[in-house]
């Protein structure tokens, strides 16, 4: 019994059997991608990106999450150094 033609068109690319194929844009972006050089490449990745704009409540809940880290990095250092002694 043959393999159906798509099959072996993926597994020619190294596809897994099952995995969907990336929309046209995403294939198009990643291709320009691999085609350039490392100073390209660098240059390309390490431009800034602007600062997202986010709800007052998005913004609350990340300053709660700082909040809770060092309280809880707080907590680990005295737990820490308590049992030293």
């Amino acid at each position: 019994m043959k393999a159906p033609a798509s099959t072996i068109h993926d597994a020619g690319r190294g596809a897994a059997v099952g995995q969907a194929e990336p929309a046209p844009h995403e294939r198009f972006d990643d291709e320009l991608v691999m085609n350039l050089e490392r100073d390209q490449f660098v240059s390309e990745t390490s431009r800034p990106v602007s600062r997202a704009s986010l709800s007052a409540r998005a913004t609350a809940g990340l300053w709660a999450l700082r909040v809770f880290v060092v309280l809880v990095s707080l907590m680990v250092i005295y737990t820490f150094f308590y049992q030293l002694s």
